[in-house]
């Protein structure tokens, strides 16, 4: 079964074609798990017929009861008119405590002090937390002539999903590969996983880290039209995005003066859009900040008299205002949040630090049209996980490096107990793939720590190393950020003439080229054929390479580049004889053999003897007769496809995004 009958299979009912929800939004200001709850009720099923009614009926709810501002007075006289009316509508409730009784709000239907019942509050009391909750009701009109309120809040059902059956989920987990599941929560999340590598995906998913671990601080910094506050103020009705410039201590702690708690007491993820800082904005109030950091640390805070606990996981996402290697070279990667928020003690506190300019503008092909679950569903199982604690899986496997601090530890097994949760629930895993979540974890920490190095001079008195020590083989591994990864190749880039010339000359004795592994991971930048194999190919007159997906117009460009690499390797008058052996399927070879010819054709002038061969194989390798074999996990296909007509990273490949692979360099 491919990905789609297996989630129909094991999920019927939980899980919605992403594309309808856009289908029947509109103009709608709705969320996404509104109108998902609303399709899961109609449309959660695989038959086109029943999709399209369901269609047409979830339009006909949204037209018909879904309130626009723009049209309240409409909705309001219908419900005059008929005496009462279903709506579909945010609402915020508080406590008159002067008449002693619970008023609703309502934020498109625009009616203010309107009584609720004090059972229908105390059955849901998230209510009463300020950041309003979208709800059916049945509202009611009263024309008695000595009435004070003519308004009635007759029944009210809080959009959520119920009877969640969490062993059911965990159960049916067993049946999807990593791969497939990994794709599930892609589809979930409304990406098309096609146009995202692995560290793409993990990147995007890490995001619901906080809907399923408690008193998880996550940040993300990155480009705008990234999508970062999409999962927090979309998918879940657990959670609250507020701007980072309208916060206060009363709005998410506790108001004195009626000891009314804040955000953090009512909503599982806390989310601050737009942490950033802005020209004009007003100061930062360090009181706030003083709160908040003794709140991300002990998860608990003090107003008044009192101290509060509470499980509500922090994020912090913004804007960067500089490339990267600008902030590694003139201040740090957290340059662009507000100054009051700067503060060693304060950024400490972060488990997780997401490298949002890794993440691509949002397109809308790459947008899913596949199955996924209802947003609704999956945040209930979501929240149900947060009472877990998976992190014990890693004590099995690995041992953390002793220098490293208590909140460090923390902040890795918070987040790989996180991933563990969204990618494992079933708790079945292997070494291979404990340890893919680790070097996850650990970077996203290691990239607080390296910035907390430079704003903060104290974290330089006791430097730690954020290696572990795998138990199977006693060997110590130390991941390391991909920015700094990538900034240190572009430094190596940044030899003088003077000096590459005086290097060239001493080429024979200066390099000593041993066998070896080289690993490229996803999105990592600074490597080029010249870095990877020339150093390896030089003396070389014949060299063959295996490769049997040569087949796209961007993968024969890469064999273009390579040559080019080839000639400007050896001497202007010697000549190479390259052999290419590659395969297509067979409706496919004319084709490739036509690229391949004109190929051949075109670096005939470079010296360069091709000739190419169609065989069916599966190894991937480059042979020279100099006395080396280098083994390609992925062949000559490790760059990215690069997108748009004018990309600087189609003319340089040290600036092309490259995919995961292994490379290996024999001695034969």
């Amino acid at each position: 079964m491919d990905l789609k009958e297996k989630t129909l299979a094991h999920f019927e009912g939980k899980v919605v074609r992403k594309d309808l929800t856009y289908k029947v939004k509109g103009n709608a200001v709705v969320p996404t798990y509104v109108l998902e709850y609303l399709l899961g009720q109609y449309c959660a099923i695989d038959d086109e017929d029943i999709i399209e009614k369901g269609i047409e009926k979830v339009k006909e709810i949204i037209t018909n009861n879904y309130v626009h501002r723009s049209e309240s007075e409409i909705v309001k006289a219908k419900i005059r008119d008929s005496g009462q009316f279903k709506i579909i509508d945010k609402i915020n409730v508080s406590l008159n405590d002067r008449d002693n009784i619970y008023e609703a709000e309502f934020s498109n239907l625009g009616l203010h002090h309107v009584p609720i019942a004090d059972s229908m509050v105390k059955d849901n009391q998230k209510l009463l937390s300020g950041g309003g909750v979208w709800c059916i009701l049945e509202i009611g009109y009263s024309h008695a002539a000595d009435t004070r309120v003519r308004w009635i809040i007759m029944d009210i059902n809080p959009i959520q999903v119920s009877n969640i059956q969490l062993e059911e989920y965990l159960e049916n987990r067993k049946h999807f590969t990593t791969d497939e599941w990994l794709d599930l929560l892609m589809h979930s999340i409304g990406l098309n996983p096609e146009y995202f590598n692995r560290r793409g995906k993990f990147i995007q998913i890490s995001r619901l880290i906080p809907h399923v671990e408690n008193n998880f601080n996550f940040i993300e910094l990155g480009p705008k039209g990234t999508g970062k506050s999409h999962v927090f103020s979309e998918l879940s009705p657990h959670g609250v995005l507020v701007s980072g410039g309208d916060v206060s201590k009363a709005r998410l702690f506790v108001n004195n003066s009626g000891e009314k708690i804040g955000l953090v007491g009512y909503w599982d993820v806390v989310a601050m859009d737009e942490f950033e800082q802005e020209k004009g904005a007003k100061r930062t109030d360090g009181d706030l900040v003083k709160i908040l950091q003794n709140y991300m640390a002990n998860q608990s805070f003090n107003r008044g008299k009192e101290t509060y606990q509470a499980t509500a996981s922090m994020v912090f996402v913004g804007n960067t205002k500089h490339t990267v290697p600008y902030m590694l070279k003139n201040t740090h990667l957290f340059e662009s949040i507000p100054d009051g928020y700067i503060k060693g003690a304060f950024l400490d506190r972060m488990h997780l630090y997401i490298p949002g300019w890794e993440v691509r503008i949002l397109k809308n092909e790459v947008f899913s049209t596949e199955y996924g679950f209802i947003v609704d569903y999956l945040a209930e199982i979501l929240r149900e996980l947060r009472k877990a604690d998976y992190s014990g899986i890693l004590d099995k496997y690995v041992e953390l490096h002793g220098s490293l601090s208590t909140r460090d530890k923390t902040a890795i097994r918070k987040s790989f107990s996180g991933l563990a949760k969204l990618l494992y629930p079933h708790r079945e895993m292997n070494q291979e793939e404990v340890v893919e979540l680790l070097n996850f974890a650990i970077e996203g920490r290691k990239r607080v720590k390296d910035q907390l190095y430079i704003i903060d001079e104290t974290f330089r008195n006791e430097p730690v190393e954020f290696t572990y020590i795998l138990k199977s083989n006693k060997q110590s591994y130390a991941p390391e950020a991909l920015e700094k990864l990538n900034l240190a190749t572009a430094k190596a880039d940044r030899l003088s003439e003077e000096e590459e010339l005086e290097e060239s000359l001493t080429h024979e004795s200066a390099i000593n080229l041993t066998p070896h592994q080289t690993i490229i991971q996803d999105n990592q930048t600074g490597v080029s054929y010249r870095k990877l194999f020339a150093d390896y190919l030089k003396g070389a007159s014949k060299i063959s390479i295996q490769d049997p997906y040569i087949r796209l117009p961007y993968q024969f460009k890469n064999l273009l580049e390579f040559c080019i690499m080839l000639a400007n390797n050896k001497d202007p008058e010697d000549e190479i004889s390259l052999e290419v052996v590659s395969w297509n399927s067979v409706e496919y070879q004319p084709s490739s053999v036509s690229s391949f010819e004109e190929l051949q054709e075109s670096v005939k002038d470079l010296g360069i003897q091709f000739t190419f061969m169609m065989q069916d194989t599966h190894d991937r390798f480059i042979w020279a007769d100099n006395g080396w074999k280098i083994t390609l996990g992925r062949g000559l296909d490790i760059f990215e496809k690069t997108e748009g007509r004018f990309n600087v990273a189609d003319l340089d490949q040290n600036l092309r995004r490259c995919k995961a692979c292994e490379v290996t360099y024999l001695r034969v």
